[in-house]
């Protein structure tokens, strides 16, 4: 993905669809290795023989490994972006500005949340967000 084109805010929220990307293959991993345990157990009103079915279970466990290598892909590329992010975080010249991006866009706080640990009224965290915006872009788009 060319991330010159992205705004500042695009560019730095790249690191939550990750991270809800991984949660998700998190998530069909674990039904998938419900689904293989599930496989051996499967009632029918035909005879069953004496052996599970294991190639059933195979097709669940390969799918889940696949997923699990996509996962690692996945995290190894949210861990160099979050590095990336946090280099130009730093850059910014407020502290109180690099610390309402660090929340937002490293650690998924919400607004309300960030309101509320900095003690600023909402409208002004979106003001101050703003501005560190427009700090970001700048930096982008000089680095």
């Amino acid at each position: 993905m060319n991330t010159e084109k992205l705004t500042a805010k695009e560019y730095l929220s790249q690191a939550y669809r990750i991270d809800q990307r991984i949660n998700s293959k998190l998530e069909q991993v674990k039904s998938l290795r419900e689904l293989a345990t599930k496989a051996t157990a499967t009632l029918s009103d035909m005879p069953r023989s004496q052996s599970p079915n294991f190639h059933r279970m195979e097709d669940f466990i390969a799918k889940a490994l696949d997923l699990e290598s996509e996962i690692n892909a996945d995290l190894k590329t949210l861990i160099d972006l979050k590095r990336e992010v946090v280099t130009i975080i730093k850059c910014v010249e407020r502290t109180e500005l690099q610390t309402i991006l660090e929340m937002r866009y490293l650690c998924f706080v919400t607004w309300e949340e960030i309101a509320v640990a900095l003690h600023y009224d909402l409208r002004h965290i979106h003001r101050l967000h703003g501005r560190a915006l427009e700090e970001v872009d700048l930096i982008r788009r000089y680095q």
